[in-house]
C-alpha cells in the first residue's frame, strides 16, 4: 500500500492546512486517494471528504481494537492508489504519557506509515535541526521519512531550515508552505467550521493545491509513500470482525439519520455498518423536514443545535414528529447535538431559551468553557438501547453545553489514564425505547452495539 501520516510537532503546527492541499494536489495529478484521520475528531474527516470527493474515516484505536481498525483501513485502501493519514495532536501526543497509544506515532507504527512531520518554520533556523532530530532519534520502529516546513515565506530562510535539517538529521524536507492570506479555514469553540456551513471553497483548494505544487516536492512525496508497508491483519482470536457478524441483521428495518447544519457529526464508519446490515438508511432534517420519515430506528448524531435553536423550535411538526416516534417506540439512539435536542429546552450563550423536543424531561445550556473533552468509559447501570446493565462502552466526549434533568442516569462514566481514575460521572438517559448521552461511540467497537440497537427496532 502506498500511504503517508503527515503529523505535526505540536497542535497547531499547520498539519490540517497541509493534508488538505497535498490531499487536492494528488486528486488533481489523477490519483485516487484514500484521506483518515487519526483519533474521533468529526470536523476534519468532513473537510477530507469535501476536497478529495471520498469519505474520510476515523482510525481510533481508544474505541477500535486493532483487528477492526486494521481491517477498517484494509476495506477502505484496496481500491484506491495512496492513502493520506492525518495526525492528531502532536506527533507522540496520545492518551497518558505512553507514546505509541492513541497517538499519531502510534498509528505510524501500526500501520508501517512513513511520516511527514509538519513544522512551524517561522522564527528560527538550526534549532529547527533541533526539534527534528530529537523527533527522530525518539521514535521506535518508526519511518520519520520528511519533513515540511509551514509559514515559510522567503527562499532564503527555507534554505537555512533545509540545510540546518539535512546537515544534522537523517531526515528528508520535502519542501515548505508560505503563509497564505487567501487560504483561512473558519473555527469556532469546537474547532473549524463545519462543511455544512461553508459556501464553496473550490477555488481556495485549488489555489491551496497549486502552492503544494509549487513549495513542496510532490514527487519526492509519492517517493517516500511508496515505502508504506502493507498492515497485517490482527490473527488474534477466531472470533468474526463486526462487518461479518452483524452483515443482514437489519434486512427490512428502516434507520432514520438526522443530517442538516445542525446534526452532522457521525463517523463514516458508523453509517456504513449500519448499511451493511441491509437496514434502509434515510436522511431527514431536524431543522428543515415537516416530519419524520417512516422508520423503526433513529439516529441523533452530534453537532451544533445550539446555532440553530431558534429554527429547530420554530419546526413544531418536527418536534412533535419525534416526541410521537418516542412515545411509539421506536428505537432511538442520540449522541450529543442529539441529546440536547431530545430535551425540553435549550438556552443559548445569549441566554434566549427555545423548546426542543421533549422526549427527555430536561434543559440544555450553553456554558463558557469546555464541560467534558478527552476519551471516557461508560459501564451501563442498567439495561439500554445499545448495551446490557454492566457491560462499557468506550467513547469521546467533547462538548460546551450541559444538561440538566432529574431522570435517572444509565451510565457510570469515568476518565481513566494508565491505571487510575481521573473522574467518574453519571450521565446518559434511557427513557422506554430511546437512548441519549453526550458519549460519542464508534460501532465497530463491538458487534453487540448493532444487535441490541436493531434488535429494539425489530420490538417496536
Amino acid at each position: 500500500m502506498t500511504a503517508i501520516l503527515i503529523a505535526g510537532t505540536n497542535s497547531g503546527s499547520g498539519k490540517t492546512t497541509t493534508t488538505l492541499g497535498i490531499l487536492k494536489a494528488l486528486c488533481l495529478r489523477g490519483l485516487k486517494v484514500q484521506p483518515f484521520k487519526v483519533g474521533p475528531d468529526y470536523i476534519d474527516t468532513a473537510w477530507h471528504s469535501k476536497v478529495v470527493g471520498t469519505q474520510s474515516h476515523n482510525l481510533d484505536e481508544f474505541m477500535l481494537p486493532p483487528r477492526e481498525l486494521r481491517a477498517l483501513y484494509q476495506q477502505q485502501t484496496v481500491d484506491k492508489d495512496i492513502a493520506v493519514i492525518e495526525g492528531v495532536m502532536g506527533f507522540y501526543d496520545g492518551f497518558g504519557t505512553d507514546p505509541y497509544y492513541c497517538s499519531s506515532a502510534g498509528m505510524a507504527r501500526t500501520l508501517g506509515c512513513p511520516v511527514i512531520l509538519v513544522l512551524d518554520g517561522k522564527a528560527m533556523s538550526t534549532s529547527a535541526a533541533a526539534i527534528v532530530k530529537g523527533f527522530e532519534s525518539f521514535a521506535e520502529d518508526i519511518n520519520i521519512a520528511g519533513v515540511i516546513f509551514n509559514q515559510v515565506n522567503t527562499e532564503n530562510h527555507y534554505q537555512l531550515l533545509k540545510n540546518a535539517v539535512e546537515t544534522y538529521c537523517n531526515v528528508r524536507v520535502l519542501g515548505r508552505l508560505p503563509k497564505l492570506a487567501e487560504v483561512e479555514l473558519p473555527s469556532r469553540h469546537l474547532g473549524l467550521v463545519t462543511v455544512h456551513e461553508s459556501p464553496d471553497m473550490t477555488e481556495m483548494w485549488n489555489r491551496l493545491a497549486a502552492a503544494v505544487e509549487e513549495y513542496i516536492d510532490m514527487d519526492a512525496l509519492l517517493e517516500v509513500a511508496q515505502t508504506a508497508a502493507t498492515a497485517q491483519s490482527d490473527e488474534a482470536g477466531t472470533e468474526p470482525g463486526v462487518l461479518a457478524s452483524v452483515a443482514g441483521i437489519g434486512a427490512g428495518l428502516t434507520i432514520a439519520i438526522a443530517r442538516d447544519q445542525a446534526f452532522n457529526f457521525y463517523y463514516q464508519s458508523n453509517l456504513d455498518l449500519l448499511a451493511q446490515t441491509g437496514a434502509t438508511l434515510c436522511y431527514f432534517s431536524p431543522m428543515h423536514d415537516a416530519q419524520l420519515p417512516e422508520c423503526d430506528m433513529v439516529y441523533l448524531g452530534g453537532g451544533y443545535p445550539e446555532l440553530y435553536a431558534e429554527t429547530l423550535a420554530a419546526n413544531v411538526s418536527m418536534r412533535e414528529s419525534i416526541l410521537r416516534a418516542h412515545q411509539a417506540n421506536v428505537a432511538i439512539y442520540a449522541e450529543c447535538g442529539g441529546l440536547m435536542y431530545l430535551g425540553s429546552s435549550l438556552r443559548d450563550k445569549e441566554d434566549n431559551v427555545h423548546a426542543m423536543a421533549g422526549v427527555l424531561d430536561g434543559h440544555s445550556h450553553m456554558t463558557a468553557r469546555l464541560q467534558r473533552f478527552g476519551y471516557c468509559c461508560a459501564a451501563a447501570k442498567t439495561d439500554t438501547l445499545l448495551c446490557k446493565a454492566g457491560q462499557e462502552l468506550r467513547g469521546h466526549e467533547f462538548h460546551y453545553s450541559d444538561f440538566e434533568s432529574d431522570l435517572p442516569t444509565a451510565f457510570v462514566l469515568s476518565k481513566r489514564r494508565e491505571g487510575e481514575i481521573l473522574s467518574e460521572w453519571h450521565g446518559g438517559y434511557q427513557q422506554g425505547n430511546t437512548l441519549a448521552m453526550y458519549l460519542h461511540l464508534h460501532f465497530a467497537q463491538s458487534p453487540d452495539i448493532l444487535k441490541q440497537w436493531i434488535a429494539r427496532g425489530r420490538k417496536q
